[in-house]
């Protein structure tokens, strides 16, 4: 199941610059993760620091 960026982002790119699949991506001024690439590992949850990443 891949992970989702929740409304909470702020626009950072922490999540982006961790993820090792480069997924995710600049959606003007916040980040969203690409279902189909994405591996469901984590890092971009870890790397939050607002946790808007989330298992969809």
């Amino acid at each position: 199941m891949a992970y989702k960026i929740s409304d909470a982002c702020i626009g950072c790119g922490a999540c982006a610059s961790e993820c090792p699949v480069e997924a995710i991506a600049d959606a003007g001024g916040v980040f969203a993760i690409d279902a189909d690439k994405c591996i469901d590992c984590g890092s971009c949850a870890n790397a939050c620091p607002v946790g808007a990443p989330q298992q969809a």
